[in-house]
């Protein structure tokens, strides 16, 4: 997943809103954007990148202040997108379960820095005993050195490209291993790890639609999925048949913008974790694209650009016909989510965050950009006066001792 987060987006101070307009809501730098104005620029993304359907929620204050349902969950059947329908969630799958997982850090059933093949061996990739430093920590900061699919090679046998934590490289293989941990480590099977994910996590947070093997519910509500060619054949497509029945922690979350908000506002308000596992997740342990002006960091499940003065977390997914995207931020406890069943959710996630940060007022920029450019002026004239003082006090010490 390549995240492109413009500068603009940007690492400006905390603004709040004055508004109290329920006809509009607060982008991320407290400027007021019309509903209506969402609708209009959802709309136009949708026909521009021939979206068939979308589920999208927007949280201000750790409460959903926007929720709508648009288009198509089957174009050919006439079937729109209602507050049941069901998306895949794809890769988003990785930081639920990342939350999921510390779990079973707190109940002391995984140690994140003990080497998974010490709960359980993988026959997999016995063959290379590298494989034998991997560790939870590794998997989910994608440190372990899988490929993202072993069917990425003609042969589809999983390899190691590199030494265990020595590099990134993003790998559902190495979630999927771990999720085999975690199953080893119940004596379950992947109903009974689904299971454990509802009791600990979904039901806790009210995610009543929240699954990752799917069930009767999901099922009957599903999307159909798109492609720029037309529907996809699910029932003979390799990718969509392949993990059917399993708990396939990188890529099979099932849900739809409501009830996904939902986990994103505990997030935000750091509940159901203790602190020092929020600590864990948040930390950031891989560098993923170095930029400029800012970098882009992996931590335990989630993607985040250290940008000054914001504390922004997020997830692309894309799995074949399904696309989403979240964003939040945990000290505003402000975010979105999307999920759409066509092949640009990812990219319309990316152009959001864009949108979301001001509206469609970008003029109203102005004023803020010229704030930080001010206390950038101030702080960097500051700091060059006290340094000129340092040397000029420097300077007067040193000829006082040579005048003695």
């Amino acid at each position: 997943m390549k995240i492109r987060v413009p500068i603009i987006t940007i690492a400006l101070l905390y603004f709040t809103s004055c508004s109290k307009d329920s006809d509009s809501i607060d982008s991320y730098l407290g400027i007021d954007i019309p509903k209506n104005s969402i609708d209009s620029y959802l709309d136009s993304k949708m026909t521009s990148y021939n979206i068939p359907g979308l589920s999208i929620a927007i949280i201000n204050n750790g409460e959903v202040v926007y929720h709508k349902t648009k288009g198509y969950a089957d174009i050919e059947h006439q079937k729109p997108v209602t507050n049941n329908t069901i998306f895949e969630g794809a890769s988003i799958s990785k930081s639920v379960f990342a939350y999921f997982v510390m779990k079973f850090v707190e109940e002391g059933k995984l140690d994140l820095d003990k080497p998974l093949y010490q709960y359980m061996e993988y026959p997999d990739i016995a063959y290379d005993e590298r494989y034998k430093a991997i560790t939870a920590r590794m998997v989910l900061s994608h440190r372990t050195g899988f490929p993202n699919w072993r069917e990425d090679d003609d042969d589809d046998v999983l390899k190691l490209n590199f030494d265990p934590g020595t590099n990134y490289s993003y790998s559902g293989e190495g979630y999927q291993y771990l999720a085999l941990v975690l199953k080893h480590i119940e004596h379950t099977d992947w109903n009974g790890l689904e299971a454990r994910f509802q009791e600990k996590v979904a039901k806790p947070l009210g995610m009543a639609h929240t699954v990752f093997i799917e069930n009767e519910y999901t099922n009957a509500y599903k999307a159909a999925a798109y492609v720029p060619e037309g529907k996809v054949d699910v029932e003979n497509n390799y990718w969509s048949k392949k993990d059917k029945g399993i708990f396939s922690a990188p890529s099979s979350i099932h849900s739809e913008a409501i009830d996904f908000s939902k986990w994103m506002i505990a997030v935000m308000n750091k509940e159901g974790l203790t602190e020092e596992s929020y600590k864990e997740l948040f930390k950031p342990h891989s560098i993923v694209e170095e930029r400029d002006y800012y970098d882009i960091y992996y931590t335990l499940g989630f993607s985040t650009p250290k940008i000054p003065f914001t504390n922004i977390y997020l997830h692309g997914g894309n799995n074949i016909g399904f696309t989403s995207w979240f964003a939040l931020d945990t000290h505003k406890n402000w975010g979105y989510v999307l999920f759409t069943n066509s092949e640009y959710g990812e990219r319309l996630g990316e152009e959001l965050l864009l949108y979301l940060a001001a509206g469609p007022d970008k003029t109203k920029l102005y004023w803020p950009i010229g704030g930080i450019l001010v206390i950038i002026i101030c702080s960097f004239s500051y700091f060059v006066i006290q340094i000129r003082k340092r040397i000029k006090k420097a300077k007067a010490k040193h000829y006082k001792t040579l005048n003695e």
